[in-house]
């Protein structure tokens, strides 16, 4: 099985670029989409995905930003697919592709039982870090991007800040929902406390919340 893995951060971001490259080298990919903020690769819908594919099975990234941005943590699980026959494909960073480490693994210089051996067998070594090394570069430069982000976007809240713009929502103010403010206009129309007839315990099926924010909405009606 061939499957394309997506994902983005928030649900005003598309997926469909992701989509695309993908559906344009790899018709066949069987698309899995997924919405979920973070670095880590324990991700509901990825964790999924690993759980079903087989030896044998491909999996294809737009880059390996899509498969972690935590360059331990993916160059670990790079190593694990790896050893258990997965195939993984990053669109963006293809030198890194398992198919390209795998060459890299049976393009060793064959030893001839001489002396030579021990400077062949060095080579060999030198070739397979080299190889692990591009991979955990490419990771860390995953990892280094989502942090040069953080960075940027805390000095852009300090500079709005030093601006006068309020960030936020102003101290000591409090944020309501529509359910709230729907529930509070049903207690201050039917409680016999305010402006209606009924007794608590018919107001609060009415409205259909929990007793606790039934009495904190009638607590904070009072106060007003």
């Amino acid at each position: 099985m061939r499957y394309g893995y997506v994902r983005v951060s928030t649900p005003k971001q598309s997926l469909e670029r992701q989509v695309r490259n993908i559906k344009s080298a790899y018709p066949d990919a069987v698309i899995i989409r997924e919405t979920y903020t973070g670095t880590t690769v324990h991700r509901p819908g990825f964790e999924k995905l690993l759980k079903m594919v087989r030896p044998g099975d491909e999996i294809i990234f737009d880059s390996v930003s899509r498969m972690s941005r935590s360059a331990d943590e993916g160059a670990e699980l790079y190593q694990q697919l790896f050893e258990q026959g997965i195939d993984l494909v990053f669109l963006k960073e293809p030198h890194i592709n398992t198919q390209t480490y795998r060459k890299a693994l049976e393009n060793q210089i064959a030893m001839t039982g001489e002396s030579v051996d021990y400077i062949l067998d060095g080579i060999n070594r030198f070739l397979l870090a080299l190889a692990r090394e591009q991979i955990r570069l490419a990771f860390q430069q995953a990892e280094k991007e989502v942090m040069d982000l953080r960075q940027r976007t805390r000095e852009g809240i300090y500079t709005a800040r030093l601006n006068g713009k309020q960030i936020g929502q102003p101290k000591g103010s409090t944020f309501e929902t529509k359910k709230a403010k729907q529930a509070k206009a049903l207690i201050l129309k039917y409680s016999k406390d305010f402006n209606g007839t009924l007794p608590d315990t018919a107001v609060m099926r009415l409205v259909g919340v929990s007793r606790n924010s039934y009495y904190r909405y009638k607590k904070i009606l009072k106060q007003q």
